[in-house]
């Protein structure tokens, strides 16, 4: 009888992690392009650091969120400079906090800095290659024929805004905003970034609340058979 009441709770606890699993995973979670070590944006703040200029990353963010901008890259500019490890800290420390403003501005909240090597969509890397090739030849053949045309003048547009000054930040905004026209349509995204935003947010909006339920199951579920035990 005992290890009959042993084997019933230990499925009842294999029943409540596989429950828990899929409440998580139900959440689906958005991570850009932008959002890794290997994307544009971090790119841009290995190069403010290099040239010692903090217009390279002006472009991603909001023009309310340049002061804090400014304030961490004078820090980090000072910091960086004791010693290696300094270094290393500060300048994730920089690269945080540009991705999460950057993150901000859009809608969306930050979830971290994804490490190099981060595996991102093809049309993703196509779309990156297009843009460095000056044509769209990698990107052909993964978008459908009929978006073609609309695609091709989103690609233009980012084109012809490419060779921006960049101390000239309205500039460098207008490119970006083109930029990630450019990409959420190669992507299949028609109805543009905002959109992913708020299904992202609402997304995230329930996962405290599915966690709860499942937690309350759970605390029921054990309490029953605490009883029964009993």
């Amino acid at each position: 009888m005992e290890t009959a009441r042993q084997d019933l709770i230990h499925k009842h606890k294999v029943i409540l992690i596989v429950l828990i699993l899929l409440a998580v995973c139900n959440c689906t979670f958005v991570f850009a392009h932008c959002d890794t070590m290997d994307g544009p944006v971090v790119a841009d703040a290995r190069k403010a650091i290099e040239q010692n200029n903090v217009n390279y990353v002006l472009k991603w963010v909001h023009p309310d969120n340049e002061k804090e901008i400014k304030d961490a890259f004078d820090l980090i500019m000072k910091v960086r400079e004791l010693n290696p490890e300094a270094r290393e800290l500060s300048d994730m420390y920089f690269f945080e906090t540009l991705v999460r403003l950057h993150r901000s501005g859009e809608g969306v909240s930050f979830t971290g800095v994804k490490p190099s090597g981060t595996p991102i969509d093809e049309k993703i890397k196509a779309a990156d290659e297009s843009i460095e090739l000056g044509n769209l030849t990698p990107l052909e053949k993964l978008v459908p024929k009929g978006k073609l045309q609309e695609l091709k003048i989103r690609f233009d547009r980012v084109m012809s805004l490419k060779n921006f000054d960049i101390n000239d930040v309205k500039a460098g905004r207008e490119y970006v905003d083109a930029y990630v026209q450019f990409f959420h349509f190669a992507e299949g995204e028609e109805e543009g970034h905002s959109q992913e935003h708020v299904e992202e947010k609402e997304h995230l909006w329930h996962l405290p609340w599915i966690l709860s339920g499942v937690f309350f199951i759970t605390s029921v579920l054990f309490g029953v058979l605490y009883y029964r035990k009993k």
